[in-house]
């Protein structure tokens, strides 16, 4: 376990806590140095507005499972998987009373997608396969043929999906036992949808508006630099997430104005910002990070307590009672503390050679990051997942 503190420190009894310690030196922190620009197509920084994704959901069925699919009785069984069986075999003119359909075999899923809105009929897609019921995993099923409606045009359908559905799931069972890992009621089929229907996009002939895919006034304005860099006077950011451009007369139409600046090099700036994710470990620093002068000092704490059980005797001749007690023990142990000083402005490739200078695991160094933070020093955005 580890704590992250700043000066005055407190600490809990507790076995084997490093200790972290973080101190500013710096009265101000100082100003962070001129980001340094990094280049970038503008067809990843933007996307023509109006064109974003059409998202897709459907119904179905996944058949072949191994005994894991939905129950078909009892308080929480699935009675929806029982009747679309029965009605998707009615559809093969077969009746069947759904009272005499087993659903060990196969699942109700809701089965997801994203189309591009300038796709046309013929395209494939890849699906994911959620489990909607109280099936235990959808390893080795098959989806069955199933329609992907846009509900937010009508219920209109625009893809149809089918195939094996692959989860990742690595499972193992032996002598009664069994294990397994990774995700076992998610799954996704690849390519396994096909685009029935082109969507209803109307693509703009006079002007175009490009959405930044994250919205910046810094990178808005290098968008319409560089696009009035090759159509002059034509490009002007009216926001954050935002660029106007007005196609010029006898460049070809607006789709040929984007295909030509889907290619243009953009000097984007690139946000301060540092990501943990406590769970796993894992910590991802952008190189714009800068860090105030401060002095980190780790060491090690070792607070033991031991209850020794003892048991008293009376005289062989006396009149008393055995009685059994317990002896307690403390013990503090100190370890080496070991400092390292950084100097003012930083940058992230600095600071992780003085964190491994120190020895630190992912955990410690998470907790270094959040005490610097807290210090004030810490010249960027941290986001802790």
């Amino acid at each position: 376990m580890i704590d992250s503190v700043i000066a005055p420190v407190t600490l809990s009894t507790t076995a084997m806590r490093p200790l972290l310690l973080v101190a500013l030196l710096a009265g101000v922190a100082l100003a962070a140095a001129p980001a340094r620009a990094q280049s970038a197509r503008l067809q990843d920084l933007v996307m023509p507005a109006g064109a974003a994704p059409v998202q897709l959901v459907g119904y179905g069925i996944v058949v072949g499972l191994d005994r894991t699919g939905d129950r078909a009785r009892g308080a929480s069984g699935a009675t929806y998987t029982v009747q679309s069986i029965a009605n998707m075999l009615q559809q093969f003119g077969i009746a069947v009373d759904p009272a005499h359909v087993g659903s060990r075999n196969a699942a109700a899923v809701m089965v997801t997608a994203s189309l591009d809105p300038f796709a046309g009929p013929g395209t494939p897609l890849d699906v994911t396969v959620s489990a909607l019921g109280d099936a235990r995993s959808l390893a080795g099923g098959v989806l069955l043929q199933t329609p992907l409606q846009d509900m937010a045009r009508g219920g209109d359908v625009y893809a149809m999906a089918q195939g094996a559905v692959l989860t990742g799931t690595v499972e193992a069972s032996v002598a009664g036992t069994a294990t397994r890992t990774g995700p076992t009621n998610t799954g996704r089929v690849p390519s396994g949808g096909q685009v029935v229907r082109a969507p209803e996009t109307s693509f703009p002939s006079a002007r175009l508006e490009l959405a930044l895919r994250r919205p910046s006034f810094a990178n808005a304005a290098a968008v319409a630099t560089a696009v009035n860099g090759l159509y002059p006077g034509s490009a002007e950011a009216v926001h954050a997430g935002l660029v106007r451009v007005t196609v010029p007369e006898g460049a070809g139409g607006a789709a040929a104005v984007m295909a030509a600046l889907e290619t243009v090099r953009v000097d984007v700036d690139v946000p301060a910002r540092i990501v943990v994710n406590e769970r796993t470990g894992t910590v991802v620093a952008g190189g714009n990070v800068r860090i105030a002068e401060v002095m980190i000092t780790y060491g090690s704490l070792t607070i033991s307590t031991e209850a020794e059980p003892l048991v008293s005797q009376p005289n062989p001749l006396g009149e008393g009672e055995t009685v059994r007690t317990t002896v307690g023990r403390t013990g503090i142990d100190q370890g080496a503390v070991r400092s390292v000083v950084l100097a003012p402005n930083t940058n992230v490739a600095e600071l992780a050679a003085a964190l491994n200078e120190l020895g630190l695991s992912a955990r410690d160094v998470i907790a270094v990051f959040q005490a610097i933070d807290r210090a004030g020093a810490l010249q960027g955005e941290l986001v802790v997942l």
